[in-house]
């Protein structure tokens, strides 16, 4: 699954890791105000906040594409030298590349949560005759969202592009490595289904859960300190009262807690689903022999068989009612979360409606940041079921038995 992407995976993610790590101690440490001695200074305190696309072209943001340049092209360098690779270009410098849009994406987020405050103070000022906003203004506003959102409608549509062709290239590298040991694979059941479906799916589901915790690490690191910046108008919190960082805490143990609920209901469900392409991909195996062969695919046979398939399949569906539910009450209460948290703060009145929606944004992406698990688990659940499969397809490459459907016990797995 990797070996066949990566230059020694193991060994690569985990200095790819900590290269990361470092990366990110040493800019916020070291080389964030840096840009100074190279001609592209900070923005003086005083100064107004950039409003707009034009914050993308500001000297900070331009001194650190500098900086990730370097880092990247530094340890993609030394893995160059220390192991050449057939697919290095795609998997090192185009994985780059995705963190990269990743993290773009991110600023595109506090983009537009800057955006919010001036323009719904203006809408309140408009609304309540404070002050005089001319049609102008208003939409000049508009126009300033807009611009964002084209930013984020290119890089966003020719990022998916990319990915799509990034994600098609590993899994012709999967397929090219399991095509060279089809000798040994052949003879595994459902080995068709496991090259065909099974590389393409692991490969997207990886890319997918792989960026999105990318992602939610970046928002984390990105609104933390906005959300952090916009609580001097909140006090207290309800249940929790008068606490330090009331906006922070309320979100993140919000968030723990829909985390464990939902790990702990979902549990069982990696199993049955592993289970599920198992006994099926049995009963698919048994058809297709019976295509050819009139001795096979007996009515007995296809009975007991299929039998597994139901029997599977309806504790699959009980599992996922009771954690369905579970799901979609906690993520139905999640909307109403920071309404309830701003509560006393917006009955005393203590809080315009632009900070109001800076607050609100900043806190749902927090949230969901903090939410990970809560919103990929279905996933995380069907790339668990695939790994294994796989996996155990890779088993015979390396000598190992391979489990047949034939052993699947579904009562271990409830």
């Amino acid at each position: 699954m990797f070996v066949s992407y990566f230059p020694r995976p193991k060994l690569f993610f985990i200095s790819a890791a900590v290269w990361a790590l470092v990366a990110v101690l040493a800019w916020f440490f070291f080389f964030k105000n840096f840009g100074v001695h190279v001609g592209l200074p900070d923005p003086a305190p005083d100064a107004p906040p950039v409003i707009g696309v034009s914050v993308f072209i500001t000297p900070p943001f331009i001194w650190f594409y500098i900086y990730y340049a370097v880092i990247v092209g530094l340890f993609a360098g030394v893995w160059r030298m220390l192991s050449p690779h057939k697919w290095f270009w795609w998997s090192v410098l185009g994985a780059a590349l995705i963190m990269f849009v990743t993290y773009f994406q991110v600023e595109v987020s506090v983009a537009i949560n800057n955006w919010y405050g001036p323009f719904y103070d203006m809408v309140q000022a408009a609304l309540s005759k404070s002050r005089p906003v001319s049609i102008d203004e208003f939409f000049g506003g508009l126009v300033t969202f807009m611009g964002i959102a084209m930013v984020a409608v290119i890089v966003g549509v020719l990022n998916r592009f990319f990915v799509s062709h990034w994600i098609f290239r590993w899994r012709t590298a999967m397929n090219d490595y399991y095509m060279s040991h089809w000798d040994k694979l052949r003879t595994v059941e459902g080995a068709a289904q496991r090259v065909q479906e099974d590389t393409m799916r692991f490969s997207s589901n990886t890319e997918d859960l792989g960026v999105s915790f990318v992602s939610s690490v970046m928002t984390l690191i990105a609104f933390l300190p906005v959300l952090h910046a916009l609580e001097g108008t909140v006090s207290e919190v309800p249940v929790l009262g008068s606490i330090p960082y009331p906006l922070v805490t309320a979100a993140i143990l919000w968030s723990l807690f829909g985390t464990a609920f939902l790990a702990l209901i979902g549990i069982k469900l990696p199993g049955l689903q592993f289970n599920n392409q198992r006994v099926e991909a049995a009963y698919r195996k048994e058809l297709v022999y019976g295509e050819d062969h009139a001795d096979r695919a007996k009515p007995q046979t296809m009975s007991e068989l299929f039998s597994d398939v139901r029997k599977n399949y309806f504790r699959l569906y009980f599992n996922y009612t009771y954690f369905n539910i579970g799901r979609i009450v906690y993520l139905q209460t999640d909307n109403i979360f920071p309404y309830i948290v701003l509560s006393l703060t917006i009955i005393a009145g203590k809080i315009t409606l632009g900070p109001m929606q800076q607050i609100l944004n900043a806190f749902d992406q927090v949230r969901s940041s903090f939410q990970y698990l809560v919103n990929s688990w279905t996933d995380i659940v069907e790339l668990m079921s695939i790994y294994k499969r796989l996996r155990g397809f890779e088993a015979k490459i390396e000598g190992h038995d391979v489990v047949q459907p034939d052993d699947v016990h579904l009562e271990k797995v409830i």
